[in-house]
């Protein structure tokens, strides 16, 4: 395979694309591409072999959140799974899927009917502005 030269065409993760997509080798240090443009956005950056960057989850805030709900409910320790490098926290799916959906007879008979609120009223529509050239006086 030949050395890759400036102006080749070349694969790569384009940072605001978010996507692989073709770009132009603008740089060659050491017989390797260093910076690239995507053909697509025109924005130049480092070249980053097809790959993604990590995404950006702050664990800290993360372990927070779980000491917080340790706290409150100590049963319900979240557990974390890790799925295609993102963090699932299991406790907070179970939650999602224990609320059962409100009746529609259940909310009728429970609870008092509201009174309809006012509607807001529109203002006054403006007089138009008078067009061509003022007057001297």
């Amino acid at each position: 395979m030949r050395e890759p030269r400036l102006g080749d065409d070349i694969d790569d993760f384009c940072v605001r694309c978010k996507r692989i997509m073709n770009h132009a080798i603008v740089s060659v240090v050491n017989g390797e591409p260093a910076k690239v443009r995507c053909r697509t956005c025109h924005n130049d950056h480092d070249f980053r072999h097809e790959q993604a960057p990590p995404p950006k989850v702050d664990l800290r805030k993360q372990a927070l959140f779980n000491e917080a709900l340790k706290r409150i409910d100590p049963s319900a320790a979240a557990v974390a799974v890790t799925v295609g490098g993102v963090e699932i926290d299991v406790a907070e799916l179970a939650v999602e899927e224990a609320e059962p959906a409100p009746d529609a007879e259940t909310e009728s008979d429970s609870a008092p009917a509201e009174a309809p609120q006012p509607k807001p009223r529109k203002a006054a529509p403006k007089a138009p502005k008078p067009r061509g050239r003022k007057s001297a006086k």
